[in-house]
């Protein structure tokens, strides 16, 4: 599940945390909130960041044995 969670603290900081948002792709979904609430002041990635989505293949091998019994 995607989530942002955003915290306001009483000063005017905001916290901004991207869970289940694999790859560089939490980037892209933040650019425009980020681009509202003003300047970026510091920025963590975290091992989500790093992940690569799993993708999965399958190779069928298909045999055509034809007897002259």
């Amino acid at each position: 599940m995607e989530t942002l969670e955003f915290i306001i603290y009483p000063d005017g900081r905001v916290k901004e945390t991207v869970t289940g948002i694999v790859g560089s792709s939490c980037q892209e979904v933040t650019a425009a909130i980020e681009a509202q609430l003003g300047v970026v002041v510091d920025q963590k990635t975290t091992s989500d960041f790093y992940a690569q989505k799993a993708t999965q293949s399958a190779t069928v091998a298909t045999q055509s044995n034809y007897s002259d019994w």
